[in-house]
C-alpha cells in the first residue's frame, strides 16, 4: 500500500504508471502484477486514502481510456506518518550498527 502511496505522491496517475513507478523506485525488486494493483487499488478507495480522479484516454493512439487515482488529505496525511515511522525504525537500526557493510566484506565500489 505504502508504495502506491508513494507513487501517487506526486501526483494523479493511472494503474499501470502505477506499476512501474513501483518497478522504478524499488529497482526492480517488487514487481506489482494487476490483481495486486487493482486489489490494492480497491482497499485503498474503500479506506479514503485515494480517490478516482475520472477517466481520460490514453494518449497512445488506439488504446483504451484510463482510471487516474490521486492521493486524498487522508492518504497525503497515513504516507506522512508512515515515511516519518520508516525513518524512525533507520535511524535506530543505523545507531545500532545496521546498515553499514558486514565487517570483512568489500565496501562500496
Amino acid at each position: 500500500m505504502f508504495h502506491i502511496l508513494v507513487a501517487l505522491a506526486e501526483g494523479e496517475r493511472h494503474g499501470y504508471a502505477i506499476m512501474q513507478d513501483v518497478l522504478e523506485t524499488t529497482e526492480g525488486r517488487i514487481r506489482m502484477g494487476p490483481g495486486t494493483l487493482y486489489g490494492t487499488l480497491k482497499r485503498l478507495l474503500e479506506a479514503g486514502l485515494i480517490a478516482e480522479a475520472g477517466e481520460r484516454p490514453d494518449p497512445e493512439p488506439g488504446e483504451e481510456r484510463r482510471r487516474y487515482y490521486r492521493l486524498t488529505a487522508q492518504g497525503s496525511r497515513a504516507a506522512t506518518a508512515e515515511t516519518h515511522r520508516l525513518n524512525q525504525i533507520v535511524r535506530a537500526a543505523s545507531r545500532r550498527g545496521l546498515g553499514r557493510p558486514p565487517l570483512g566484506s568489500p565496501g562500496p565500489a
